[in-house]
């Protein structure tokens, strides 16, 4: 027996959003367009939760290839993708979401000369890069403020989400992390202490080895980008649709799900702030080791 050919119908396909969403708000996450860079374990999920939502229109970037040790986090990450590019993949996955999406795929990454490109006709800027490429995520960051574009990120720490909203007329990311001419150790102990004020996820990492700052590698979990992905989605849509306050930088909010534990903090100064250069002095001694 022949599998019935099923045909898209976007109102079908996302109309049990309405209810939680008004009619004409899904019609404005249709014509949304939401640039996501990175789509490893946060980032992936972010554009399929999205997708899922109704967004329409996505510029996402990746230079990675999907590999076996992507399997425990990666939403992308199958034996029939080893080797295939994460824009590629991700690309048709949203694509198998809504095929009547725009997504547009930069294979490249983000590179300073296709930055204007990344970044044309987006509502909001979702971060999803890899922890260590600070210096890219700067670029973005800065181009985004200047650009008058909200940009938010959600970092998978533990069995959690720690979250941060940089607002177009608020304190950029450069004032909150203060990471400008600081070696590449101390921008590391200072992204670190500006993601997560709170420190929710420290006292259950069981195998300390496992975190190797000079590999550029650390421990993660599925959960914790599931819940990454839960927040994000969240706050997009409040954004998109205006649909009241997210506390933005110096504020962050963190959720830890193994401690059961939700926390808000606020830094005025960002890692300028007492409390932060007193976090900062407990994280430098275990980057060294």
């Amino acid at each position: 027996m022949e599998a019935k050919q099923a045909v898209f119908q976007y109102d079908r396909a996302f109309s049990r959003n309405i209810g939680w969403v008004t009619a004409k708000e899904q019609e404005k996450l249709r014509g949304a367009r939401v640039a996501i860079a990175g789509l490893g374990g946060v980032g992936g999920a972010h554009l399929l939760t999205l997708a899922r939502l109704g967004v329409g229109n996505f510029n996402i970037a990746d230079f990675d290839d999907f590999e076996v040790h992507n399997f425990n986090r990666q939403v992308g990450a199958f034996m029939s993708t080893v080797g295939r590019p994460k824009a590629e993949v991700l690309r048709e996955q949203a694509l198998g979401i809504n095929p009547e999406a725009d997504v547009r795929a930069f294979g490249e990454g983000v590179t300073a000369a296709n930055l204007d490109d990344f970044l044309r006709d987006v509502d909001v800027y979702v971060d999803g890069i890899d922890f260590f490429a600070i210096e890219a995520r700067r670029m973005l960051f800065r181009a985004c403020h200047e650009r008058g574009i909200p940009a938010l990120t959600a970092a998978p720490l533990g069995m959690g989400v720690s979250f941060l909203y940089f607002r177009p007329d608020g304190m950029s990311f450069e004032q909150y992390f203060r990471i400008e001419g600081r070696s590449q150790q101390e921008q590391y102990a200072r992204f670190i202490a500006g993601l997560s004020p709170a420190a929710l996820h420290r006292g259950y990492l069981v195998a300390p080895d496992a975190v190797n700052f000079k590999e550029k590698r650390g421990p993660s979990t599925m959960m914790s980008c599931d819940l990454c992905a839960g927040v994000m989605g969240t706050s997009v849509l409040k954004v998109l649709l205006k649909r009241g306050p997210i506390r933005a930088a110096p504020w962050a909010m963190q959720f830890d799900a193994y401690k059961q534990k939700l926390s808000f903090t606020w830094r005025p100064f960002g890692n300028a702030n007492p409390l932060q250069k007193l976090l900062l002095a407990l994280i430098r001694p275990m980057l060294k080791g």
